[in-house]
């Protein structure tokens, strides 16, 4: 019997069969790993970044190919699958002009020396355990800053995607990479741990669930590993009186449905002063009902299958949970008698601390809407949770936005009057229960990186 079986999530019918490695032959890879890692850290970052450049390039050669495996694997619509290795590529770009410069030396003067130097220098084999709903970003995410660094790269990836997760270890032995420093492992959660465990992985990075990120941060602290966690959340989208209702609906029902709903980074409530309100609800249904379910393949479609029918499953189990307590369905939460493990735009109203559509994360395209009595209300409602990834602000005064998402927003990031998703020239991650860490902009390329201090002296003591 097969350890692993992808399931199209669209058909519900199995595409491939997969074996577990041996340990045997995932401490070969880790320690041909290592000796790939001793000869890339030597390399200039001018040469790495050519590397990097060539990674982007040859994954545009399979960009249809990847798309389509991905729309096929967990049922993301073939258009965002496009999109999705687009961002790739953009990751490969942005760090082979900017990843140089980023890891330069520095050097500064210092009192009673000759002078100090700050270099930052790559610590070995990067383990990185990767979700299924962005199969190739998650992967990319990580792996370009890091292998720009000088370090290695193993992934683990989520099960369910294990195909996409192959092809992409395809595409970077296809390029100009050593394929030592990348290398895709099917693994299963036992062996996920000896892998933290050992003495030649140097750092862990997790994005998935607080759950999870519980698990894997307790495994790397036993072995005094370094993590980044990039973990779940439920972003509050902000609707203040002066907002431009209709740009703010349109963006909500976006950044909700986007992906099939399954983004961590996705609007989740909708916390609405009570003076729009009504306005703002008549305009998010109208946006929702706009959206088409279907086969994701089909380029009429907006939202395709939930990645499987656990996930799908799952989720209608938080929405029946938080109507058993006082929530009530405007749209949507019923799930359909076909194939596939589809679920339709829901929006919940009536939401209470106390629900899932409130605390926890819905990860799929259902959307809590709120009533805020004013705009201290709606940030103390937005910041009320245990979750604190992103956000975003809707009101036409937007310097008075970027004051309150400065200085009140408890979250990583902050959308003001629109929905970027990522962008590699700015930093990405969470805080409170969304993780620690910081990915992009900069920032990433130097959270696995020993940042090392020489003093220069040059004279006996005193």
């Amino acid at each position: 019997m097969a350890d692993i079986t992808t399931v199209n999530p669209t058909t519900g019918k199995d595409i491939k069969e997969y074996s577990y490695m041996s340990a045997q032959e995932v401490d070969k890879i880790i320690d041909a790993s290592h000796q790939a890692f001793l000869k890339w850290r030597m390399v200039s970052h001018q040469e790495r970044a050519k590397v990097i450049s060539s990674i982007g390039d040859t994954l545009m050669e399979h960009k249809e190919e990847l798309a389509k495996l991905m729309t096929e694997e967990r049922g993301k619509t073939y258009e965002a699958s496009l999109g999705e290795v687009d961002l790739c590529k953009g990751i490969c770009d942005f760090t082979a002009e900017q990843g140089v410069a980023a890891l330069a030396e520095d050097e500064r003067d210092i009192e009673g020396i000759k002078k100090g130097l700050i270099s930052y220098e790559p610590i070995g084999i990067i383990y990185g355990i990767q979700p299924w709903n962005f199969p190739a970003y998650q992967v990319f995410r990580y792996t370009i800053a890091n292998l720009m660094a000088g370090n290695s790269i193993l992934l683990k990836h989520a099960s369910n995607v294990t195909g996409s997760g192959l092809l992409v270890e395809k595409i970077f032995h296809e390029s100009d990479l050593p394929n030592d420093l990348f290398r895709t492992i099917l693994i299963s959660h036992d062996q996920s741990e000896k892998v933290i465990e050992h003495d030649k992985v140097r750092g862990v990075t997790l994005t998935g669930s607080d759950v999870a990120g519980r698990v894997v941060a307790q495994q790397a602290a036993k072995a005094l590993k370094k993590t980044v966690m990039e973990l779940g959340s439920n972003d509050a989208f902000i609707v203040l009186e002066d907002a431009d209702l209709d740009l703010a609906a349109a963006t909500c029902a976006h950044a909700r449905l986007y992906n099939n709903g399954e983004t961590c980074i996705a609007a989740k409530r909708f916390v609405v002063v009570d003076s729009v309100y009504d306005e703002f609800r008549k305009l998010i249904i109208e946006k929702f009902n706009s959206y088409k379910v279907g086969d994701p393949m089909d380029d009429a479609t907006d939202i395709g299958p939930l990645s499987s029918a656990k996930q799908r499953d799952d989720l209608h189990k938080q929405v029946e949970e938080s109507v058993s307590k006082g929530a009530t369905i405007i749209l949507g939460g019923e799930v359909p008698n076909k194939a596939g493990s589809f679920y339709p735009p829901t929006i919940l109203e009536d939401i209470t601390p106390d629900q899932p559509a409130y605390k926890d994360e819905l990860f799929g395209p259902v959307a809590s809407l709120i009533r805020a009595k004013d705009q201290d209300d709606a940030l103390r409602i937005a910041n009320d949770s245990r979750y604190g990834l992103g956000g975003a602000i809707f009101s036409q005064d937007e310097e008075k936005a970027i004051s309150l998402a400065q200085q009140y927003f408890d979250t990583g990031m902050v959308y003001i009057n629109g929905y970027d998703l990522v962008n590699p020239g700015l930093p990405f991650g969470g805080v409170k229960d969304s993780g620690y860490g910081r990915e992009h902009g900069g920032f990433g390329i130097k959270e696995f990186v020993n940042i090392k201090a020489v003093h220069v002296v040059g004279k006996k003591p005193a």
